[in-house]
């Protein structure tokens, strides 16, 4: 488990200094994922420990949400005079998502 952790955060330090030093404008840890799934796609399994500790990972994901949710809180001040702004944003990026969604659907769909 030890070494599978070890991967993940190395890609994400890989993400990170990729970001930084190109300047882009992705979060680190996004790159990073996409960079270890071509890892995978290009080595063709995942390996059994990596699956494993992924999985492990995504048990406890709910715990991820506390400080978020705290943040939420400590910020209440601020969601109260710009809900506006925040609401169109969650509204639009929701629905780009489901649009998105359905149309790789569709096409993986029509390639099977």
């Amino acid at each position: 488990m030890l070494a599978s952790l070890t991967l993940l955060l190395v890609f994400q330090l890989i993400g990170e200094t990729v970001v930084q030093w190109l300047r882009l404008p992705v979060p680190g840890p996004v790159l990073g994922m996409l960079l270890l799934f071509a890892a995978l796609v290009v080595r063709g399994e995942v390996p059994l420990a990596l699956r494993d500790t992924a999985n492990g990972l995504l048990q406890h994901l709910s715990l991820l949400f506390v400080p978020a949710g705290a943040g939420v809180m400590t910020h209440l001040g601020l969601l109260a005079t710009a809900w506006l702004p925040i609401s169109v944003a969650i509204l639009l990026s929701t629905a780009v998502t489901l649009l998105v969604t359905a149309f790789v659907m569709r096409a993986a769909a029509r390639q099977r």
